[in-house]
């Protein structure tokens, strides 16, 4: 009987530190890859096209996935304003402003300067002399051109190079910021 017993303390033991090893594996990977809190929430921007007059008040994501229709109603609102012509827009893009704003502690409205541009507009504006890139990422839906209110632009020019998610171009005379999901530069 004694051995019987031993058995199953041994047993009941091992039992135990399974457990107990099962609990901290789980617990080791909830500290590994904890959920974003920003994933979870939704996430909502506003704009206002500063050539068009348009408002937009959308919420593109929500339990960190984002919302096609939401997308759809953004691309059209920065279609390029000349032509009528629209893209896709980069939905990072998206994420990038809402950080940005987030970050400026503000629940402002983006003003859009300038957004999609059809290849059209991009050679008519280059024409003219502008200081637009031949490849410009605004003809890929991965860039725009905004202010945010309440928000001084040099304010939010330093948010958006700390962040370090793309090009930062600040253009002071004008007032406003371009900010794009390329590459890490600025200008």
């Amino acid at each position: 009987m004694c051995e019987l017993c031993d058995r199953q303390a041994l047993q009941i033991g091992l039992d135990r530190r399974r457990f107990i090893a099962a609990g901290v594996g789980l617990a080791a990977a909830a500290v590994a890859f904890p959920q974003p809190a920003q994933a979870r929430r939704a996430r909502a921007l506003s704009f206002h096209h500063t050539h068009t007059g348009e408002r937009l008040r959308v919420t593109f994501a929500e339990d960190g996935e984002f919302v096609p229709e939401a997308l759809a109603e953004v691309s059209h609102l920065l279609r390029d304003f000349r032509t009528g012509d629209s893209i896709a827009i980069d939905p990072e893009l998206l994420t990038l402003l809402h950080r940005m704003r987030e970050r400026a502690g503000s629940n402002g409205t983006y003003e859009i300067i300038s957004a999609y541009r059809s290849p059209r507009t991009n050679d008519m504006l280059r024409e003219r002399g502008s200081a637009v890139a031949q490849r410009s990422l605004h003809m890929d839906g991965r860039a725009i051109d905004v202010r945010l209110r309440g928000v001084p632009t040099r304010e939010l020019r330093r948010i958006a190079l700390d962040l370090q998610a793309g090009g930062v171009g600040y253009y002071a005379r004008s007032d406003f910021l371009h900010v794009d999901t390329g590459r890490v530069r600025s200008w």
